[in-house]
């Protein structure tokens, strides 16, 4: 557990090198679930499925960035369903499909008969990630002193955890976080930058230029979403809160 005291620290890997690190592991994972052999059985195995397929799972997390570990929790088959026997099954991923928390891999007879069914599968991605080292309340504005660095499992909850402490500090939680919970961008209100009336920076950017003038803020600039501002000139345009009374103008 390290508390974050006077700087910040920036935490690597980034959240896109570990999702496309995870993708490459988690095929390796599908290719061994190919491997299983229900051949030449006089009825399809899959009461063994669940067992061979944790054994084999542990290696998923081959080529993932240090430090990181995946575990797959593998589910169970209905009970009620009959399979007829199969000399092999082809695991494929639903379409639509992610193999991140909660998810399904599809188990299709390639030969023998003809059936397809859905074996549930809980993928977690233990990483380090910033939390909560205190109990906050909604509304707090995230500051270094609230926050610490723990192993958690990034693949509970859609929404992306913070890896970069930057990101965090300076905006109002949207929802309270006990202790050691992890900080989700989810858990996060936008930064509003400047308030309606402030005079703002404008920024007009284009390709291989920018031109930066006064304005005024004719509503709030909320972090990333569009704002009205007026020129010097008096003419409205429309921009991008993007800083401290800061609007980025794209040309």
């Amino acid at each position: 557990m390290h508390a974050v005291n006077k700087s910040v620290r920036s935490l690597r890997p980034t959240p896109l090198r570990v999702r496309a690190r995870l993708h490459c592991a988690l095929l390796a994972l599908l290719a061994l679930l190919g491997a299983l052999s229900v051949a030449r059985a006089e009825t399809a195995s899959v009461e063994a499925w669940p067992s061979q397929i944790q054994q084999l799972a542990q290696q998923a997390g081959a080529g993932m960035p240090a430090g990181t570990r995946v575990e797959v929790e593998v589910g169970a088959l209905d009970p009620r369903l009959k399979l007829a026997p199969c000399a092999r099954i082809t695991p494929y991923l639903p379409t639509g499909t992610r193999l991140w928390g909660r998810a399904q891999v599809g188990l299709r007879c390639a030969e023998g008969a003809r059936w397809s069914v859905y074996l549930p599968v809980t993928v977690k991605v233990f990483a380090k990630a910033w939390t909560a080292n205190q109990p906050l309340a909604l509304g707090t504005v995230v500051s270094a002193a609230h926050l610490q660095l723990d192993e958690v499992d990034i693949a509970a909850e859609p929404s992306p955890v913070i890896l970069q402490a930057q990101a965090a500090l300076g905006r109002p939680l949207a929802r309270a976080l006990r202790p050691g919970q992890v900080l989700r961008e989810a858990d996060l209100k936008a930064r509003q930058w400047f308030a309606a009336g402030d005079t703002v920076r404008i920024v007009s950017v284009g390709t291989g230029f920018a031109i930066s003038a006064d304005g005024q803020a004719l509503s709030n600039g909320i972090e990333g979403q569009p704002v009205k501002v007026r020129t010097e000139g008096g003419r409205v345009v429309i921009g991008r809160a993007t800083g401290t009374r800061q609007v980025e103008v794209s040309l």
